[in-house]
């Protein structure tokens, strides 16, 4: 039986704090490996007589303090002559375990309130923290919201999702602001959260001044953007990249007509418009459409004018085969949204602006490292045709 075993039982039995004896033994444990570590270094034991005729040798220590979930553990971090022993045991310049912050900063990831979290490490470690020290806590992330925010952008995108989510923010009182998220696919087909702005309304001022972010980060050529058809979006596009094409998203042309039509007729009609976009070609999209307004201008005028005065339907036709699934609709930001929007739901609500760019940045940041190496969907069938677009663009 060993001292730390011993030790542990004897505590047991005295009813003694047991944490007291792990703070001692890791303690112990550190300060060892540490001395260990420079004797690896130097390659001779401390009194040695190898050492004098070594060229290197021993040279004292200094003192710190880490901090750890067992308390804090007074550290002896000894030093060679040379300086030339750089030990591995403690990180340079760490004062704390980060395995706390780390598994404060997942929780609210992960959508669980300051509250709750404040509850959970209670139960787990028999010690009161209050909110707002668990906000204190990610507070450590404001940094990585600069950096999300400044960093630059590739010079360009096949295409770029646009889409807004609503999420509940307290200002003076709690209202749901817009979330305006853009999302972009490079010629690799790997994707990439490109930046995000919040807002009290939807605009297509706002999203003017989103692509103007966009586009001063580094993004010169985007050869397609697809959204979900606000009003006056496209003059905004245009306005910012110029020899960008649009898509209109056909899943949202498609519930537009179903809440424009009797319920008796929703699926009928419904199923009649997917022949538009996903038809073979371009041609045969467009004897769809024909087809359709023939079928249903009697019943529903309105409905098939606004598809016939649509100009942007049919764009996808002019990419690649294997990437239209991927650009006649706005699914694929559509359910990174409703992701946020899972987890978000259980705050409830956002305290301040700050703290909402803490929780969206950190989940674009795992959004972008899981799929910066996957290609999308067709893409990596499309790379030469891609190719041949942004010469020509």
């Amino acid at each position: 039986m060993n001292h730390f075993t011993l030790d542990i039982m004897q505590a047991l039995v005295k009813k003694e704090d047991i944490t007291e004896v792990f703070r001692l033994h890791l303690e112990a444990a550190v300060n060892t490996l540490l001395k260990t570590e420079l004797t690896a270094f130097l390659d001779y034991e401390k009194y040695d007589r190898i050492g004098f005729n070594s060229g290197n040798s021993r040279n004292g220590a200094y003192s710190r303090t880490l901090h750890t979930e067992y308390g804090d553990l007074e550290v002896t971090i000894p030093r060679d002559r040379n300086g030339e022993f750089k030990q591995q045991t403690v990180a340079p310049y760490k004062r704390s375990n980060d395995t706390l912050e780390s598994f404060v900063i997942h929780m609210f990831q992960k959508g669980v309130t300051m509250s709750e979290i404040s509850d959970l490490l209670e139960k787990m470690y028999g010690h009161h923290y209050t909110p707002q020290t668990i906000s204190n806590m990610t507070k450590a992330m404001s940094e990585q919201v600069e950096a999300f925010k400044s960093r630059t952008l590739d010079s360009r995108f096949v295409c770029v999702y646009l889409d807004a989510t609503y999420i509940a923010l307290k200002r003076d009182t709690v209202s749901k602001e817009a979330v305006y998220i853009a999302v972009g696919i490079r010629e690799d087909g790997s994707k990439e959260v490109l930046t995000y702005t919040i807002a009290p309304t939807e605009s297509a001022f706002v999203w003017k001044e989103l692509l103007e972010d966009i586009k001063a980060r580094g993004a010169e050529e985007i050869l397609l953007f697809i959204s979900d058809g606000l009003k006056g979006i496209t003059d905004r596009i245009f306005e910012v990249f110029p020899d960008a094409q649009y898509q209109s998203c056909c899943v949202h042309l498609s519930r537009n007509i179903a809440h424009k039509v009797r319920v008796t007729d929703r699926l009928e009609i419904c199923e009649d418009f997917k022949s538009v976009y996903r038809s073979e070609n371009r041609e045969l999209g467009g004897k769809a459409l024909e087809d359709f307004v023939k079928k249903w201008k009697s019943a529903y005028p309105k409905v098939t004018k606004s598809l016939m005065e649509n100009s942007y339907i049919f764009t996808f036709y002019s990419f690649p085969k294997s990437i239209w699934r991927s650009i006649y609709s706005t699914n694929l930001i559509e359910s990174f949204n409703k992701q946020i929007k899972k987890y978000s739901k259980r705050k409830e609500q956002f305290p301040n602006e700050e703290s909402l760019e803490r929780f969206l940045v950190s989940q674009f940041d795992i959004y972008n490292q899981k799929f910066s190496t996957r290609c999308h969907l067709g893409f990596d069938q499309a790379r030469a045709e891609l190719a041949a677009m942004f010469k020509e663009n």
